[in-house]
């Protein structure tokens, strides 16, 4: 059986912690910071995790990260 090519946006934007949850990185913090609350800057600054039914989809796109 041939290999599955990997979906390199994907492996840029996520990664897969030991346990098998999927990490990712908020969006919406590149420009116009200086309209967004300090609040919301500092929340987006830390990573989240993806949800389950997600997550699998993601796991499909990126096959051979353990």
């Amino acid at each position: 059986m041939g290999k599955i090519k990997t979906h390199k946006a994907t492996q840029k934007r996520f990664t897969v912690t030991g346990t098998g949850k999927v990490k990712m990185n908020h969006a919406n913090r590149r420009h116009k910071l200086g309209l967004k609350a300090p609040k919301r800057k500092r929340q987006l600054r830390t990573s989240a995790y993806v949800s389950e039914t997600f997550a699998k989809t993601i796991k499909t796109m990126i096959p051979y990260v353990k």
